[in-house]
C-alpha cells in the first residue's frame, strides 16, 4: 500500500496534495498508474506525475458497461466484454 486519506471530495486539489506526499515519501519515476479515471484524479497525475500514462480499472470500466445496459441483459453483455481482456494481444481485442 502506497497511502491512504480521506477526503470530503475527489477534486483536482485533494488527489494533488495526496501525490505530493508520496513523493514527499520516496514515490518518483511513476510509469503508469491504474485508476478509476475520475477527472480530478487524471488532472492530478498528469501535473504530479508528468509524463505517466492512465489505465482505466477493469472493474469500473465493467461497471460502467453494465450500467448502460437492461438489468436482464448485464450478465450476457459483462461475459462478451471479458472476452476482449482474454485476447493475446492489441489486434486480437479489437478483432
Amino acid at each position: 500500500m502506497l497511502g491512504v486519506d480521506v477526503g470530503l471530495s475527489e477534486d483536482v486539489v485533494l488527489w494533488k496534495e495526496f501525490l505530493r506526499s508520496l513523493q514527499e515519501r520516496g514515490r518518483r519515476d511513476v510509469k503508469l498508474e491504474t485508476s478509476d479515471a475520475h477527472r480530478g484524479l487524471k488532472q492530478a497525475i498528469a501535473e504530479v506525475f508528468v509524463g505517466s500514462s492512465g489505465q482505466r480499472c477493469r472493474v469500473h470500466f465493467m461497471r460502467n458497461v453494465e450500467a448502460r445496459v437492461p438489468w436482464a441483459a448485464q450478465p450476457m453483455v459483462a461475459a462478451a466484454v471479458r472476452t476482449i481482456f482474454n485476447q493475446a494481444d492489441h489486434a486480437a481485442a479489437q478483432a
